[in-house]
């Protein structure tokens, strides 16, 4: 097991990280993906042997737990994908503060604690990576959509803080700028609307994820920003 590498993905579906989990079991990883609602996972778990577990990523209880479970059934975690996010859609005078406090929540501390939980195993292990989904919200701030914004520039300053932190420890933290919509599927329909390469491809993006990865130190990167062909800068 030792030589085996194992990878976890904290907030997966159906999208990124799906793809996530298909590349990283034909490299040879163990995968395990976690989600509160782990129903949805049953079908990638049989299609790629991946073991889901079920966590509320906003607890720290149940990150703990969910760690330690990983760890026991197949090795701590060489690769940490955090995938979760939440928005409360509207004007600022209409939001519900507890709807804008859950999507902070989900968004951004969410992050931290399952970047709290790996950094405590690598640091004693003295390697890993911890790899954090951003979005166009964590550069830009857009009109109704403020929750996204302060949940997602706050996951980048969460990256930003861990890569200048860790890598001295051989920790590799880096932070993705998903900027522009990934597609999630043939039943998407956005991909009309928008033209043709308006829409990112999630295995494309699932290979930049990895790229990361396996980056030499001599070379690390802590962002990368990602956008589909006919996205607007």
């Amino acid at each position: 097991m030792a030589d085996t590498e194992t990878a976890l993905i904290v907030g997966a579906g159906q999208g990124l990280s799906a793809s996530l989990a298909r590349l990283f079991t034909a490299e040879g990883m163990n995968v395990a993906i976690a989600a509160r609602n782990t129903e949805k996972l049953a079908g990638l778990c049989d299609e790629t042997g991946a073991k889901a577990y079920a966590c509320d990523a906003v607890d720290a209880a149940q990150v703990n737990a969910l760690f330690t479970a990983v760890t026991a059934d197949m090795g701590a975690p060489d690769v940490v994908v955090y995938n979760a996010s939440n928005r409360a859609r509207g004007p600022i005078q209409e939001l519900d503060p507890e709807a804008v406090r859950t999507a902070i929540e989900i968004s951004c501390f969410g992050g931290f604690l399952v970047a709290q939980a790996a950094a405590k195993q690598m640091i004693g292990r003295k390697q890993g990576t911890i790899l954090l989904t951003g979005a166009s919200a964590s550069v830009k701030g857009y009109p109704n959509s403020s929750s996204f914004a302060m949940g997602k520039f706050g996951l980048r300053g969460l990256a930003q803080s861990l890569a200048r932190e860790l890598q001295p420890q051989n920790i590799h933290v880096a932070h993705f700028v998903i900027d522009g919509g990934i597609l999630q599927g043939p039943g998407d329909t956005r991909a009309a609307e928008r033209g043709e390469d308006a829409m990112l491809l999630p295995d494309e993006i699932a290979k930049d994820y990895l790229h990361v990865h396996r980056q030499h130190r001599s070379s690390w990167t802590w962002e990368i920003e990602l956008r589909p062909w006919l996205e607007k800068f």
